[in-house]
């Protein structure tokens, strides 16, 4: 999507920072749009772009090895501000004529900043912050121009400023909450020093977005795979207010979802958003293709090619269909990137970056990868889509292929359906359930013995799996309430015949996985 559709832009150049998306995330909060760029960006191609400031984000690199990853020195002369967050402090003094050095020993963790000049960049804040430290070199020797605005113990260039030029360094991190007052330095930065109006809202995203599809599809037909996920139903909301029925929506029931989620899919799109929807039933198609399949990555693989079989086969019956509308998502556009070759580390790569599939021959329409996901929600509530499906869950593109370790089967299916419902019935419930990224039951090709009615039982086992995340990179297992669990547990055992046995995932992400397989 063109930039200048969201007038005022800060340019986030990554040198490959685990904290790249929070500083993203961090600039946005404050109605300020922004994009991550690549680090070496040319001057010309950033000065067209017309940014109002410029964050040299940091990164795992020495700048004085020679595979460091630097900017273009021409950056420093386009006459824009510019705020470098802990390596980009250490390129940027380092291309204007500083010196860096090692640290004695790497310093990791909080630490108290003394505010020498509280003025601009910490402005209003106090003598005296705690903020947070990752880094083992450091700035010892200022480029000509600057001065220190803040120290810390242990690091006499903490903070640093050319007034003039209006550039600035930080060897901290104020995008994460360890930070105190960080947000008010980026804020400090963005209004103060870059003199940004703070005017992005998901209002006017949805005006520029709809000129923007208008424009670029002209009078020609969309089609769009719609899942029943929060992505998929905002874009094709999004896209179908801008063209009207010029959209074709596709369903594919692959027998692998939840209970009653096909008939709630067809119901809210149909009826009550009136798009036009195509429903597939192509359950038993899915069912053959994975009969006697217990390897998780084959099971995706099968998937995916049936899933792209059968949508092709539809697409066909549309007649002469010009684009396809995906949801992608900006976090799916950085890893991908990043899986291209970037600074950053490779996490994983995602399919509907660039088509689904590359053979079929659509133009893409991608109107959400500008986006974060708590933004896609927030863009769901403001175009009317009911509250289920903006605080939807993330649930697997395999579905519940994936939740059952081992063959897929329709009993097996059966089964892990009428455990899932409990589990998401009790959930929804739960006080906390609006913290929890994602809850749901695994299937484990496991029996054991139990006792029901006096009489021995030999039956499976379920898993519970819930985690607390912030965008699904990493996650924490969710510490519920024991009479949540035990209810659950109850449930399960009680209701649904041919389990009896129910146990709690406690691990986290890394060095677990989220789902299972």
């Amino acid at each position: 999507m063109s930039t200048n559709l969201y007038g005022e832009i800060i340019a986030i150049l990554d040198f490959g920072s685990q904290y790249n998306q929070l500083i993203a995330r961090r600039v946005r909060e404050n109605h300020v749009y922004c994009r991550l760029l690549p680090f070496d960006i040319s001057p010309s191609k950033l000065l067209s772009l017309n940014p109002k400031g410029i964050i040299l984000s940091g990164g795992p690199a020495n700048v004085y090895e020679k595979s460091a990853p630097l900017p273009d020195p021409g950056i420093f002369e386009l006459g824009i501000p510019i705020l470098g967050i802990c390596y980009g402090m250490q390129v940027m003094g380092y291309l204007l004529g500083g010196e860096v050095t090692p640290t004695p020993k790497r310093e990791y963790g909080s630490r108290k900043l003394f505010v020498d000049k509280d003025e601009d960049l910490f402005y209003g804040l106090g003598s005296r912050l705690t903020v947070w430290m990752s880094h083992e070199d450091q700035l010892s020797k200022l480029p000509p121009g600057f001065e220190v605005i803040a120290h810390t113990e242990s690091c006499p260039l903490a903070s640093i400023r050319d007034k003039k030029r209006r550039f600035y360094g930080v060897q901290f991190h104020p995008e994460v909450v360890h930070t105190h007052k960080g947000k008010q330095i980026l804020q400090n930065f963005l209004f103060k020093i870059c003199g940004c109006s703070g005017e992005w809202t998901m209002s006017s995203f949805i005006d520029y977005s709809l000129s923007w599809i208008r424009k670029k599809v002209g009078k020609a037909r969309v089609i769009c795979a719609l899942s029943g996920g929060v992505d998929s139903s905002v874009t094709a909301t999004l896209v179908s207010k801008a063209i009207g029925n010029r959209l074709e929506c596709i369903f594919v029931d692959n027998g692998l979802l939840r209970e009653k989620e096909a008939e709630e899919v067809r119901r809210t799109f149909s009826d009550h958003l009136h798009l036009n929807v195509h429903y597939v039933d192509a359950a038993d198609r899915f069912l053959r293709r994975l009969r006697g399949v217990s390897d998780p990555e084959k099971k995706r693989k099968i998937i995916g090619e049936e899933f792209i079989e059968v949508f092709e086969e539809k697409a066909r019956e549309l007649g002469k269909i010009d684009f396809l509308a995906q949801g992608t998502l900006y976090p799916d556009v950085i890893e991908s990137t990043s899986a291209k070759g970037g600074p950053s580390s490779t996490i994983k790569s995602h399919h509907n970056v660039g088509g689904l599939p590359r053979k079929m021959h659509f133009k893409l329409i991608e109107p959400l990868r500008d986006l974060f996901k708590d933004e896609v929600r927030a863009l769901g509530r403001q175009l009317g889509l009911p509250e289920r499906i903006v605080n939807r869950q993330p649930f697997p593109g395999p579905g519940l292929a994936v939740r059952i370790v081992g063959e897929v089967t329709k009993e097996r299916l059966d089964i892990l359906r009428q455990a899932d419902l409990r589990v998401q019935e009790e959930m929804e419930k739960y006080e906390g359930y609006r913290d929890i990224w994602q809850s749901f039951a695994v299937l484990l090709p496991i029996k054991s013995v139990g006792v029901m009615g006096d009489e021995r039982t030999y039956e499976y086992t379920v898993a519970i799996r819930a985690v607390t995340s912030l965008d699904g990179m990493t996650a924490d297992w969710a510490k519920l309430p024991y009479d949540l669990l035990e209810r659950i547990s109850q449930r399960i055992i009680n209701e649904v015949k041919g389990v009896n046995r129910v146990v709690y995932d406690i691990s986290s992400k890394p060095p677990s996985t989220i789902e299972w397989e």
